[in-house]
């Protein structure tokens, strides 16, 4: 199978419905959820392109564009992006989905950086 093949295959899209719980003083996503959500996702397709043990080494330019309201459905997407040896980066970009509407809006995006470990955690390939 193709980098390019791989990266297609695993590309990531988890829904999630925004609830009270998750808000914050303005009635919005909390921002630290946000970020939460959006490693959850880089990790999910960065371990489905390696089949490795992956961890995050750096979550690079966050943009928070829109905010985020409750009652609004979001949708989070992870791409792989650039592979290196034992690195690789995962594009995570999260849309609003009014829920009675057809409106959507991409509000937030960032990059994030994973290291494929072994058992002992020394680096190893993320394609071998």
């Amino acid at each position: 199978m193709t980098v390019e093949e791989r990266i297609e295959q695993s590309r990531t899209h988890v829904f999630k419905a925004v609830f009270p719980n998750t808000t914050n003083h303005y009635d919005t996503l909390f921002g630290g959820t946000a970020l939460s959500l959006m490693d959850e996702v880089a990790f999910i397709a960065a371990t489905r392109f390696s089949r490795k043990r992956m961890v995050t080494v750096s979550s690079n330019r966050i943009d928070f564009t829109q905010p985020i309201p409750a009652g609004t459905i979001i949708e989070l997407i992870g791409t792989v992006g650039k592979v290196g040896n034992t690195s690789l980066t995962v594009q995570v970009d999260i849309y609003i989905e009014q829920m009675y509407a057809d409106t959507r809006e991409k509000a937030i995006s960032g990059e994030f950086t994973f290291v494929a470990i072994d058992e002992h955690k020394k680096p190893v390939s993320v394609l071998g």
